[in-house]
């Protein structure tokens, strides 16, 4: 019989186990909903922002979809409109505290397609992206895309960045370091003092080998964050860095696929690597990004957001695992919470997932995250969700 050829890495990877778990758990308890009722479940394994977009940004949509001029829904620049751009820099500018121009922008399908426009922009067959642990899982097929190979280093045990660590996986291959802050899915926000002896790093390395990393700073959950921190601009402290970003967590579009390219008017290459995002943003097949959002983040990129019902919901999913007994690290911004596997099942995080499955907790492996030995919780549900969990988690946990 003949068949259909799959590559390789495509059939290995979408049949293991560590690639398709968080989805996996996802699935699971959709069909636990449909069978007990989604009362009875509580789902923490995926990021689905839950709030509603702001006025400005329904306003903004309504307003967009009113304008019936000639060629409203036609190609543009690879690198987006000019009015999109120019918004961008006035808020990458508003964010870095200095001087950005629309030349410094690239408009993309999200985070996911910003970082895709990079790698390819950067990266040659062998190249190496060190990156901290945890991280999101996807950023390992993303590096992969390109023939080059994600290098995972350890943070420190509250989650920080182990600099010293990452000097020593710095090697010529280094092609960049790939930051997430606030951090998916712990929650952390690295300080500036952290993104300074991490530019240090860089710096020296670079003068050392003649290759001087980029410093790349995925940002999607920039706003969202606890107890009155903020999100260290890196702009300043590091010529060669670079921020992606989308608007799918602050202003909760993510099925809108919206986001862009930043990068440091202080970097040498600043115009070349930029044509070379520009163009990966075309071969990618992306083309551009969708045209009638770029107009609304274009006219609500600053639209005002209460972010107090996440951080009470924090507060909340850590009053439930405190009485269950299940350690966890506070998160400071986005809305996961990382918690440790519980000694009884010696660090095994898949199996301790099965097991909360069992009173119907749905959560998603460490191993996903490059992290074994935690799971992380969504908490982007509701309130509802998170209180009516009590009794379960209490229940497993023997309470």
């Amino acid at each position: 019989m003949l068949c259909m050829p799959i590559a390789n890495y495509i059939r290995e990877t979408m049949n293991s186990k560590g690639a398709s778990v968080i989805r996996k758990m996802f699935e699971e308890g959709n069909a636990l909903k449909a069978k007990y009722g989604a009362d009875n479940v509580f789902d923490f394994s995926l990021g689905n922002p839950d709030l509603e977009p702001p006025a400005e940004v329904l306003d903004a949509i309504e307003a967009v979809s009113r304008d019936k001029s000639h060629g409203a829904h036609g190609y543009m620049p690879n690198a987006g409109y000019a009015q999109a751009r120019e918004a961008m820099a006035r808020k990458t500018e508003s964010e870095q505290g200095l001087k950005v121009s629309a030349e410094h922008i690239c408009m993309t399908v999200g985070a996911a397609g910003a970082l895709n426009c990079v790698f390819k922009a950067i990266l040659n067959a062998g190249d190496e992206v060190v990156v901290p642990s945890p991280f999101f899982a996807e950023y390992r097929h993303y590096v992969h895309n390109q023939g080059a190979t994600l290098v995972e280093v350890p943070t420190k045990a509250d989650f920080s960045l182990d600099t010293d660590a990452i000097s020593r996986a710095l090697t010529p291959k280094t092609a960049a370091v790939l930051i997430n802050t606030p951090n998916n899915p712990t929650g952390k926000i690295y300080s500036e003092d952290d993104i300074k002896a991490l530019a240090d790093v860089l710096r020296s390395h670079g003068e050392k080998c003649g290759r001087k990393p980029y410093l790349i700073s995925d940002e999607p959950y920039r706003a969202i964050a606890y107890d009155g921190r903020t999100v260290a601009p890196c702009f300043p402290l590091y010529d060669e860095a670079v921020i992606v970003t989308s608007f799918a967590k602050n202003i909760s579009i993510p099925g809108e696929r919206i986001g862009y390219i930043a990068v440091n008017p202080a970097a040498e290459d600043a115009a070349e690597f930029m044509a070379a995002c520009i163009f990966a943003n075309r071969i990618l097949g992306f083309v551009n990004a969708p045209a009638f959002f770029q107009k609304v983040v274009a006219r609500a990129w600053n639209a005002k957001v209460d972010y107090s019902s996440y951080e009470k919901r924090r507060n909340e999913i850590m009053a439930v695992l405190d009485e269950a007994g299940i350690e966890y690290a506070k998160p400071e911004g986005a809305f996961y919470i990382f918690c440790r596997v519980p000694e009884k099942w010696a660090g095994d995080d898949m199996a301790f997932s099965e097991y909360l499955k069992k009173y119907f907790i749905i959560c998603a492996p460490g191993a996903g995250f490059g992290m074994k030995g935690w799971v992380r919780l969504a908490y982007c549900v509701s309130e509802k969700t998170i209180l009516g969990s009590r009794a379960a988690f209490l229940k497993a946990m023997g309470k």
